[in-house]
């Protein structure tokens, strides 16, 4: 059996760590609450349900903090490491519960725990599922980091602040076009902080908006474009650098020949 055969035994160790986190987190959660009526606790699929949680929790946040955070993070990082929509409303939760600051640390840690669990796992036994539900933004995916290979931060970088491609997609196809972890894990906990700090600003007044098209304002499409750009351009300079190096090293051997 070859080296890239091996079965990956510290990856599925971590999947199976995370797994047990999940559950530990949730019982202890549950274990360690007053006695209640918990119906309301559901994943919100729209404002309205995000209200009705929030006013909830409101309740229990400042005598229970811990048991909220544990239980938000286990739920969070589920949700982004089995790709279930909804990341977005438990990311309002964090600004109407915690605040700017800790809302925005909660969301950037939840977030990029949950990518590079969703990471590990697609590396493990991703690549049958990603090649039947992306088989052609995955070949275009691929391309592009072939191509981007010496600047793949930046690149990385700008696919996480702009909405070029789905984040769900970037966590599960990074691993199948051999994106270092490393370099996975820095485009993310960087790259998703500008917009969880418009999504978390928008959760502290959650309660005047109307619908999620309220989240993103001109203004702030524009300011995540412009950072994405800023993070793409030394991959572009790069680039227009090779090519001239490539066209004097030509320039030079047709002289001498």
């Amino acid at each position: 059996m070859g080296k890239e055969d091996k079965f990956p035994v510290w990856e599925a160790a971590l999947l199976a760590g995370v797994a047990a986190a999940f559950a530990a987190g949730l019982v202890g959660v549950y274990l360690s609450m007053p006695h209640s009526d918990y119906s309301f606790l559901k994943l919100p699929k729209n404002l309205q349900e995000l209200q009705i949680l929030t006013d909830h929790l409101e309740d229990y946040t400042s005598d229970y903090t811990i048991q909220v955070l544990v239980g938000y993070c286990s739920v969070y990082i589920f949700m982004q490491t089995f790709m279930i929509p909804g990341t977005i409303f438990m990311s309002l939760l964090a600004g109407a519960l915690f605040g700017q600051l800790g809302g925005v640390a909660l969301v950037v840690f939840a977030a990029t725990a949950g990518a590079s669990s969703c990471y590990f796992l697609s590396k493990l036994i991703g690549k049958p599922l990603v090649f039947s539900l992306w088989p052609d933004k995955l070949g275009l995916f691929q391309k592009q980091v072939a191509k981007r290979r010496e600047k793949l931060l930046n690149y990385m970088l700008f696919l996480r602040v702009t909405p070029t491609l789905p984040n769900t997609f970037i966590n599960f196809a990074s691993p199948i076009v051999n994106v270092p972890y490393h370099i996975f894990f820095l485009a993310t906990f960087i790259g998703i902080t500008p917009a969880s700090y418009v999504t978390v600003r928008a959760g502290i007044a959650l309660g005047d908006l109307s619908s999620l098209s309220d989240l993103y304002d001109t203004q702030s499409i524009a300011l995540l474009f412009l950072i994405g750009v800023v993070s793409v351009t030394p991959t572009l300079l790069g680039k227009n650098e090779n090519k001239k190096q490539q066209g004097k090293a030509s320039e030079m051997a047709a002289s001498s020949s």
